[in-house]
């Protein structure tokens, strides 16, 4: 290492208590929050995750939110940038929908203040699900004669279905797909045998090399924040190294494209550590392949650290004892479109 670094600095600053033990990093939240507006009920957690599974909500009727964050795996595709209608791919990787709900804002810029928010982008994107308006999404949904009468119980009134109507019912279902605590909850909970002793001294490591400065929190994405606020960093922080060329680090100008403001030219949403083992590739671009690579380009572009290839394989220990379990999920039954095709409404 090279001594104590200006992030190190910056931790004991803002993250004192990380300099004695790991209380920077808290266990796995117990409650999921839940906007007032958007109350849950198990109706309206089934109709969502009927709409997340299903293709009829894009414009081929070949895409859902299930193509793109898969969760009869790990939320993810697993590819750099994710394929939508019509073939195209978009520009930016896929982060997992699994603990979702406790981010304080969606997408890599963070354009998106709440899950419901988030949850009307891919549908009306050109590239993802390729919808051309809200009337057109509503008249489709309008179409199934089994949503008409699911979102008539769930939501009632004189016009159920409606674009936040849809946007609210998804947004419910993914509130429910979190993982159950880690190896390392259960190392914070006393079982000191649950972490390997390489996740140990990965662990000190992360602390001491001063990953904390982004990575603190219960879902290690940056201290809480009130729902629609977020943590950005700017990455790469340190461009004068190979990684950022070879991984075309510097191409996508992050948190600008939404506020057109230089100081977030390269800003990015903190991404969380959770389930990182099985989420790769990494990064916004989705350029590197593998977590080993990952964390040497973060301890370079970011820390301004190379890392032996012990230190390395100690972090990776670390970061393999945040994965959870996930949760059961059935497959829907989806409403059935009786004598005719929604294709065209």
């Amino acid at each position: 290492m090279n001594g104590i670094s200006w992030a190190r600095k910056l931790v004991l600053v803002f993250f004192p208590v990380v300099a004695g033990a790991s209380m920077a990093w808290a266990q796995m939240p117990s409650h999921v929050p839940i906007p007032k507006d958007n109350p849950q009920t198990p109706a309206k957690i089934e109709l969502g995750k009927q709409l997340y599974f299903d293709p009829w909500a894009s414009s081929t009727g070949t895409v859902s939110c299930n193509s793109c964050h898969n969760i009869m795996a790990n939320g993810t595709d697993n590819r750099p940038v994710s394929m939508g209608v019509h073939g195209d791919l978009g520009d930016r990787n896929a982060p997992t929908v699994f603990n979702a709900a406790f981010r304080s804002v969606q997408f890599w810029d963070g354009r998106a203040r709440s899950l419901e928010e988030q949850a009307k982008g891919p549908l009306m994107n050109p590239v993802e699900m390729g919808m051309p308006s809200e009337v057109v999404i509503t008249a489709r949904i309008k179409s199934i004669p089994g949503y008409r009468k699911e979102f008539d119980e769930v939501f009632g009134g004189p016009d159920p279905i409606t674009f936040d109507h849809i946007a609210q019912a998804i947004a419910s279902f993914e509130r429910t797909l979190i993982t159950s605590p880690s190896p390392y909850d259960r190392y914070r909970r006393g079982d000191k045998s649950a972490l390997t002793s390489a996740a140990q001294r990965g662990l000190k490591l992360a602390q001491s090399a001063g990953c904390t400065t982004c990575h603190s929190g219960p879902m290690f994405n940056g201290p809480a924040e009130p729902m629609g606020t977020g943590f950005y960093m700017q990455f790469p922080l340190n461009s004068d190294n190979e990684y950022v060329k070879k991984y075309n680090l510097t191409a996508d100008l992050g948190r600008f494209e939404v506020t057109h403001q230089d100081a977030d030219k390269h800003m990015f949403v903190v991404q969380s550590w959770r389930n990182v083992e099985i989420t790769a590739p990494y990064f916004h671009n989705g350029s590197v392949k593998s977590l080993d690579e990952a964390v040497r380009v973060m301890a370079k572009t970011q820390l301004n650290q190379t890392l032996t290839g012990a230190q390395v394989q100690d972090l990776v220990a670390f970061l393999d004892s945040l994965t959870g379990g996930f949760p059961h999920i059935t497959m829907p039954r989806l409403p059935e479109t009786p004598n005719t095709t929604p294709l065209g409404q």
